[in-house]
């Protein structure tokens, strides 16, 4: 039986709880259990190397923090522990692909047993099918769990049951029990409906009003147009439980009539209907998106009517007291003497890249194609290792990544040189450029997209003081 390991001293217990309905053992139990086994087989546990995860599932390893904190560890050059140590095999991994694939590169490359203290295997090859085969049940029953739960959520729906957290309004009472009115929460849904329906009011002022009185969502934060139309498109203020494609009656109390209900969504779905017959643009504006708000650093929107003009999507939507917009006749002019100011003084050029395209970053690209490779050499080692590729196969196509990888060197090498030397761009080729901008945002022949990709490739955003009336100009490259 592999009880023990020879000559290994250092151990680290990784500790996983999935939930509570499950029949397993506690966090403290798991951890009482595995010291136990350490001291029985003359093992010695850091503190620092007890991973514990409590409410996680293992089907995915990348979901589980302080399993790939463990896993970092484990690859260090430190080599701090010798062996890791799980109640069961089914607390290191439920996938069997990954608990296969952290098992051998543990083995393989670092040295690392993972012992399961109450499945011990024997050596040879009959150990590893008997591990195989756990591997294979514990999967089997983590995918067979996860049925059972739709199952059962799709009973308690069929009988009227709520299976998410209570709206704005109600709390939990706990075991099973009808969700409970709270009385201040309902005073402010049964503003909303009133004010909507009766009061003909848009969500939006609505929110506003409410975030003026300093009340909040069901989460804590402010109000916005989609929090007030979430509660007015909720059916459960009518006594009524959708989930899943299942709609049932509930039983738990109500404050909001069905006709009050019905009037909201009449008049949401005519507004929604509207809507849907608008054609935007991809760019309604040329300097949509760039222009942000200095209170809260939002973008400012577009609104096309009779006297067109720009404002803060925070403050449409309820969240900010006070308007923030500016006149787009005001904001074109500005943008328009602000580049008359670069052509009369601008030090250094402003682009590395000729007009008419925008800014490419091909060191960047360069730099994806090096990663890919990393990852493909990775691959390839562990085919090798799992002995899916020969030795010969292995080192020929190592031999050709690595011949990739000195090209792609090589080509960031050449770029980082013209790069530094284009530094000393002649000022005429920076004015000439602004004068390109200028006079492409000035023409009707050219459209909103066209004028806006220019003009990204010149400015980072301009910041929009209302209080101050300023506006703040932040060009992509530091003059």
């Amino acid at each position: 039986m592999k009880t023990n390991v020879p000559g290994r001293a250092h151990a680290a217990l990784y500790i996983r709880v999935s939930t509570g309905r499950q029949e397993e053992l506690s966090p403290d139990a798991q951890r009482r259990l595995l010291l136990d086994y350490a001291a029985a087989n003359q093992m010695t546990v850091a503190p620092e190397h007890v991973f514990t995860e409590n409410g996680i599932s293992g089907r995915k390893a990348e979901r589980r923090p302080e399993f790939q904190r463990m896993i970092c560890l484990a690859k260090s050059e430190a080599h701090p522990f010798d062996a890791i140590l799980v109640w069961k095999f089914s607390r290191f991994a439920r996938n069997q692909e990954e608990s296969i694939v952290y098992k051998s590169m543990l083995k393989k490359q670092y040295d690392i047993d993972v012992i399961s203290i109450t499945e011990p295997l024997t050596e040879g090859p009959f150990g590893s099918l008997i591990e195989r085969i756990i591997e294979w049940m514990d999967e089997y029953y983590s995918i067979n769990l996860s049925g059972e739960v739709l199952r059962g959520m799709t009973e308690k729906a069929m009988r009227g049951g709520c299976q998410t957290s209570p709206p704005l309004g109600y709390r939990s009472l706990g075991n099973g029990r009808p969700f409970a009115v709270v009385p201040e929460e309902a005073q402010i849904v049964s503003f909303i409906f009133e004010q909507y329906t009766l009061y003909r009011r848009d969500a939006t002022a609505i929110a506003r009003s409410l975030n003026e009185c300093g009340l909040h969502t069901k989460r804590g934060g402010p109000f916005e147009r989609r929090s007030v139309i979430y509660i007015l498109r909720n059916p459960f203020y009518t006594g009524k439980i959708v989930w899943n494609g299942i709609e049932r009656e509930g039983v738990h109390e109500t404050f909001i009539s069905r006709r009050l209900f019905e009037d909201a969504n009449q008049r949401l779905d005519a507004e929604l209907s509207l809507q849907a017959r608008r054609s935007p643009s991809p760019r309604r504006h040329w300097l949509s998106g760039l222009v942000k708000c200095s209170a809260c650093g939002a973008s400012l929107g577009y609104n096309k009517g009779k006297y067109p003009f720009f404002q803060c999507w925070k403050y449409a939507r309820g969240v900010h007291p006070k308007s923030c917009g500016i006149s787009e006749k005001i904001l074109t002019f500005a943008v328009q003497e602000y580049l008359e100011l670069l052509l009369k003084d601008c030090p250094i050029s402003l682009s590395r890249h000729p007009l008419p395209h925008p800014p490419v970053n091909e060191s960047a690209y360069i730099q994806r194609d090096l990663d890919k490779l990393n990852a493909g050499e990775e691959r390839l080692r562990r085919a090798y290792e799992a002995g899916i590729d020969t030795l010969e196969e292995y080192k020929t196509r190592k031999a050709r990544l690595s011949s990739e990888r000195a090209r792609l060197s090589d080509a960031l090498s050449l770029l980082d040189t013209a790069a530094s030397d284009s530094d000393g761009t002649k000022k005429e080729d920076a004015l000439c450029q602004i004068k390109t901008i200028q006079d492409l945002i000035k023409s009707d022949l050219a459209d909103s997209e066209l004028k806006g990709t220019f003009l990204r490739a010149l400015l980072e955003d301009i910041l929009w003081d209302k209080e101050a009336n300023t506006l703040s100009f932040r060009l992509r490259k530091s003059l």
